[in-house]
């Protein structure tokens, strides 16, 4: 009785996708994930085990949001390709935040102290905009097929794969 050959494993897309990218494309995601998971992990992670029950509601959901994001970011080391929508959402809400909350106070000069620092803590989002492989999520996201809506059907033989009778 023999044992059956290994399976080779399929390729991905997801293997297909992180192929397409550069070494050093990578290793670059993987610095800014790992950047960013540090700086979180340092700041937001102590507030998180040391608090007391009197937390502000939005204090609250901000740092546990914080440290949540700060846990994907360290699976973004290990998954750059794979993790790359949480940089999205990273670069979106900031560029959102510091457009329509940051800006027009700092144009009214209404910025004050502690808006003046969240605006600057949002400005490092120009790291993310510098990592972010741009044709790659071009082609990813704008320019590919979506994934299909319903399943797919089943062909029999002879069966016109667009739906035509004969």
């Amino acid at each position: 009785m023999s044992l059956p050959a290994p399976c080779k494993p399929r390729p991905t897309t997801e293997s297909a996708a992180g192929d397409e990218l550069s070494l050093s494309r990578l290793y670059l995601l993987r610095a800014g994930y790992l950047v960013m998971a540090l700086g979180l992990a340092l700041t937001r992670w102590p507030l998180l085990i040391g608090h007391d029950a009197s937390w502000p509601l939005m204090d609250g959901v901000v740092v546990c949001m914080l440290v949540a994001q700060s846990l994907l970011f360290f699976l973004g080391v290990r998954y750059p390709v794979k993790m790359i929508p949480i940089l999205l959402f990273e670069m979106t809400w900031k560029v959102i935040w510091l457009s329509t909350v940051a800006l027009p106070l700092g144009l009214a000069g209404g910025l004050n102290g502690a808006t003046f620092s969240v605006a600057v803590n949002c400005s490092l989002v120009a790291i993310v905009l510098l990592i972010v492989p741009w044709p790659f999520l071009a082609r990813q996201y704008v320019t590919s097929r979506g994934d299909r809506w319903h399943a797919a059907a089943k062909l029999t033989a002879g069966a016109d794969p667009r739906g035509a009778t004969g």
